[in-house]
């Protein structure tokens, strides 16, 4: 499969998506993006328009314990990060955004990381 059409996959799995799915304050909309050297979240309020929190493998806690930020093991450690900052923040539900990525390797990390510090989706 050559590259226009993968992303072009991924911009129909995405808008398909997006459309049923929406966040509110009690429960935000965990937006998952990743390029090939990083992996970035951020939790929305989709009522208020507005972030509440975010996290990815450039902030400064997380990319102290890391040696790359494009694999698997870097995606877990964003998804027990952004799990403990919206425990802080009081936030226990939330409804996970692949954003039109498929469910694995760095996606589901990064969800299983969120859901070991707690966070249910």
């Amino acid at each position: 499969m050559d590259r226009k059409k993968k992303v072009a996959a991924r911009e129909r799995r995405k808008r398909s998506i997006r459309k049923r799915i929406s966040g509110v304050e009690a429960k935000p909309r965990l937006c998952v993006y990743k390029s090939l050297k990083e992996i970035y979240v951020q939790l929305i309020d989709d009522s208020s328009n507005r972030v509440l929190t975010g996290a990815s493998t450039l902030t400064k806690e997380v990319k102290a314990e890391l040696k790359y930020g494009g694999n698997v093991e870097a995606a877990k450690k964003v998804g027990q990060f952004i799990g403990k900052k919206a425990k802080e923040i009081g936030i226990e539900h939330a409804v996970l955004y692949r954003n039109g990525f498929k469910y694995h390797g760095r996606i589901a990390a990064l969800a299983d990381g969120a859901r070991e510090a707690g966070l249910i989706f």
